[in-house]
């Protein structure tokens, strides 16, 4: 089976995550250009009153000194750490999955990643995506590109599952979501959504969605 080629996101939806549990081998895609509006800064989550996004503000390219034509690159992106944005996110975790049956397993872990300042956007995705793997006990080995691939013919490029306007046709099998009963069962959203209501079953799950794998 051919590598499959992602970004790192933050945490990253329930989509990119099937891709991963599925992948015999994952390689992350680490000199693109920053786009924005995609799980690189952003992740949807249920709250009581349905999808809630959360987004990691940035330093824009002007406040760096760089021209607003010019395109920064993905690993070159600061999270603009002025915004207590770290406490806004604690505390939608809180209000949101404090009734779920698994939060207060994984929160004394969760944590300390909203009270360590993180510099660049893509050092907290990976660190965030190494806690995923954890919680999930899934063997997490990936390679990292060392240049862009803009044609991948060696890879399975799954790479537009980083794009947060479209679930890429993917629709996730129910499960059992804190706030279903006001808005119904929402899907795809953030990994930390399904790891918080299915505990240990949740690499079970993502084995069981479908996913395709044309979508480059």
């Amino acid at each position: 089976m051919k590598p499959v080629l992602l970004h790192p996101s933050y945490f990253g939806p329930i989509s990119q995550w099937t891709a991963i549990a599925k992948a015999d081998n994952v390689i992350f895609e680490n000199e693109d250009n920053y786009q924005k509006q995609t799980y690189r800064n952003r992740m949807y989550i249920y709250d009581a009153n349905g999808r809630l996004t959360l987004n990691i503000p940035i330093k824009h390219s002007s406040a760096l000194g760089l021209s607003k034509k010019g395109h920064q690159k993905y690993k070159d992106v600061q999270i603009e750490n002025e915004f207590d944005w770290q406490t806004q996110h604690w505390r939608a975790f809180k209000a949101s999955y404090q009734t779920s049956p698994f939060f207060e397993f994984y929160e004394d872990e969760l944590h300390p990643i909203y009270s360590r300042k993180f510099r660049f956007l893509m050092d907290l995705n990976y660190h965030c995506m190494d806690f995923v793997a954890d919680c999930l006990q899934l063997d997490w080995e990936y390679d990292k590109t060392d240049e862009f691939i803009l044609k991948p013919q060696d890879n399975t490029n799954l790479r537009n599952l980083i794009n947060a306007k479209s679930n890429q046709g993917f629709e996730n099998n129910k499960y059992t979501q804190v706030f279903e009963s006001k808005a119904g069962f929402l899907p795809n959203l953030c990994i930390l959504d399904l790891i918080f209501n299915e505990g240990n079953a949740s690499l079970e799950y993502l084995l069981a969605q479908d996913l395709k794998t044309d979508l480059g």
